[in-house]
């Protein structure tokens, strides 16, 4: 099959009328000046991928080899957070460098006015002379006359969730992730000779597929993994911790598909162990495009950037989903894997508290592309090369999303060792105020307690403050 035949058949597998189109590839833009070295970029981004759902963030049952091995030969941050936990927003943020508080992405239907379109960093590294490509799920509006397949050298992107489930041409079974990976490593493998790339591939995995009583809907391919393994149910999965709840996150969204998913022993078993199943299908498409970066001899000259949108219960405090301030919602993992740095900078673990926002500085900072202004997020590069400049001791969490009812707006100040969130619109207010040190599983909130009054002032004069730093 030739280069024209091979996309064309990419484009039409499995996706149908949520459709991938491979834009007109633009003449090269003219590079930034002094450098014909500039790196490839590949940002890999899963969807509902927790923190410790990694073997190098040290869960020992799942098998994540090859992300792994990105851990074990980069800069491995141990503390990354998403300022909003939710994939509308939070790929927004990831997209141009901003709080929500800036952009103002707090639902599925909105999407980037084209002054803040041209500002993400995509769209800049195309500016600036890079190929461009995407692939998944944009995450940005939820039609396809929204996406901005025309602002890419290469697109394969899908607006809203799409499914698992596909058949391509000939009837053959696809799942979802294998069709991401062939096009992931199209790419790599038909992008031109004379001009550095950007890639970024967005996994619908392992986030649910909502509507579907599986749920977490993994390729067959995997259904021999983990069936010997006992999933040990989280210390905070207890229906005195979920008592402890106020009322309106008992009755939340998150505990309407804690039934369907964590609701008996059995499920809970089952449902993990296909989150999992998910998560070692991205891992098998991450080793097919480092070995894809091999051929190409791109190896030595490709960063690799994975992340996550947002964190995920798995029945801590008897809840599922993301949304609020607990660490399993608003924690990822983040590797950034540079093979130009020294050996002895490689395979280290970072401490400082790494952000989705600052996903766009880092990206346009390695390719030598001025940072615009209007970003918030930080360039995480200095970090990455071992040095150890001033860096943030918190940061601003939000949750605006105006499309549930069951889900309750949220803002507080998280990364610190005291995490605070109030629960703004309930009458009366409602906060939280958590001490990391002394309870990291956040199963005391001390808000009204009289000892840590002092605290609590000061961690709403902090809110305060962080609002104001991020209109």
């Amino acid at each position: 099959m030739n280069r024209i035949a091979r996309r064309e058949a990419l484009k039409r597998i499995g996706i149908g009328a949520g459709g991938a189109a491979l834009a007109a590839v633009s003449p090269p833009n003219t590079p930034v000046s002094g450098d014909s070295r500039r790196p490839n970029i590949v940002f890999l981004l899963t969807d509902d991928l927790r923190y410790d759902a990694l073997g190098c963030m040290g869960n020992s049952i799942i098998r994540t080899p090859n992300i792994d091995a990105l851990a074990r030969d980069g800069v491995l941050f141990r503390n990354a957070y998403v300022t909003t936990p939710i994939c509308c927003s939070s790929r927004a943020s990831i997209l141009t460098g901003q709080y929500v508080r800036r952009h103002a992405i707090n639902d599925f239907s909105t999407n980037f006015t084209d002054e803040q379109l041209n500002q993400t960093y995509p769209l800049i590294m195309r500016e600036s002379g890079y190929f461009t490509g995407f692939v998944g799920k944009y995450g940005i509006g939820n039609t396809e006359e929204t996406m901005p397949a025309d602002r890419y050298d290469a697109w394969y992107g899908f607006p809203g969730q799409n499914k698992y489930e596909h058949t391509d041409d000939d009837g053959n079974y696809r799942h979802l992730t294998s069709i991401l990976s062939d096009q992931s490593v199209d790419f790599i493998e038909t992008c031109p000779d004379d001009r550095p790339f950007c890639l970024s591939v967005s996994f619908k995995a392992p986030h649910v597929q909502d509507g579907d009583p599986r749920q977490f809907i993994p390729d067959p391919a995997y259904d021999g993994l983990y069936i010997d393994d006992e999933i040990p149910e989280p210390k905070t999965a207890t229906r005195g911790h979920f008592e402890a709840l106020p009322d309106f996150l008992q009755e939340s969204e998150a505990r309407v598909r804690w039934k369907l998913r964590f609701a008996t022993p059995e499920m809970y078993q089952r449902s993990v162990k296909n989150y999992y199943r998910l998560m070692t299908g991205v891992d098998d498409t991450v080793g097919r495009i480092m070995t894809a970066l091999r051929m190409r001899g791109f190896s030595d000259n490709t960063v690799v950037i994975f992340t996550s949108d947002n964190g995920f219960y798995l029945g801590e405090h008897g809840l599922a989903g993301k949304w609020f301030g607990h660490e399993e919602s608003v924690r990822v993992p983040m590797i950034i894997h540079d093979p130009r740095l020294p050996k002895d900078l490689r395979g280290r673990t970072r401490e400082e508290a790494a952000l989705n926002i600052d996903i766009a500085p880092t990206i346009l900072s390695l390719a030598g592309v001025p940072v615009p202004g209007v970003m918030q997020g930080r360039d995480l590069s200095p970090v990455v090369n071992g040095e150890s400049p001033v860096w943030r001791s918190d940061f601003l969490f939000e949750h605006h999303f105006d499309q549930h009812p069951l889900i309750a707006k949220s803002e507080g100040v998280a990364g610190g060792r005291y995490k605070y969130i109030v629960y703004y619109e309930r009458e009366p207010v409602y906060e939280e105020l958590y001490d990391l040190m002394q309870d990291p599983g956040e199963e005391r909130n001390v808000a009204r307690e009289s000892n840590y009054r002092p605290i609590l002032e000061r961690m709403r004069i902090r809110l305060a403050e962080l609002k104001r730093e991020a209109e």
